[in-house]
């Protein structure tokens, strides 16, 4: 399934910065239960390949599981033989790209500039992250969907929460990463589920 297909389920990437295993599948429950479809543990979480590989095993199909904070080309292979299928940066490295795309695997890189996103474009990404959000506006996404390919999926990180997305959506957003509006360390499965169910909620309502 390619990436449109999983936003077109759910277009909130769920990011668990700071899971632990144990605590990876219960949460996982959760967040498929209340509509999520993607999901993302950042490499800078404890024992993430761990976790990673927890999720791939419990989740299969149902989820789309990858890494977010990929920082070089070999952490592809170890989140590949995890069972990951999304790879996430935060900065533009086409390498990593390509090395996820030679795996057969989805990417999602981060851009800030016009040049990093057509870079990232010809590497051969899935989607675009616009990283860091909070530094940039819902008119900056306007202005660079004018200039992207069409179908081009823009996701803004950072920053994003129910009280937030409304003005990107209307911009052009595919879709978010979320990361402590719908996952913070030690929330339980209830809490995350809680959290999830009132951004899709913001999501929904979007459509009306």
């Amino acid at each position: 399934m390619d990436l449109k297909s999983w936003l077109a389920r759910c277009r909130l990437v769920a990011i668990l910065r700071g899971i632990r295993p144990d605590e990876a599948e219960p949460v996982g429950e959760a967040l498929a239960e209340a509509g999520i479809a993607i999901v993302e543990v950042p490499l800078n979480s404890p024992q993430p390949i761990d976790s990673i590989a927890r999720l791939a095993r419990r989740f299969g199909e149902r989820l789309l599981i990858g890494a977010g904070t990929v920082m070089t080309p070999d952490d592809v292979a170890r989140i590949a033989e995890a069972g990951g299928r999304l790879i996430v940066t935060p900065h533009a490295d086409p390498a990593i790209v390509q090395a996820a795309k030679a795996r057969g695997m989805l990417a999602c890189p981060g851009f800030f500039t016009p040049a990093e996103a057509f870079a990232m474009l010809r590497a051969g990404a899935d989607a675009l992250k616009l990283f860091p959000a909070e530094a940039a506006s819902p008119a900056v996404l306007k202005a660079l969907r004018a200039v992207l390919p069409a179908g081009t999926d823009v996701l803004p990180v950072g920053g994003m929460d129910a009280g937030t997305m409304r003005p990107w959506l209307e911009a052009g957003a595919a879709g978010f990463g979320i990361g402590s509006a719908i996952y913070r360390p030690g929330d339980d499965a209830a809490t995350v589920a809680a959290k999830a169910q009132r951004l899709i909620a913001v999501i929904d309502s979007s459509k009306q």
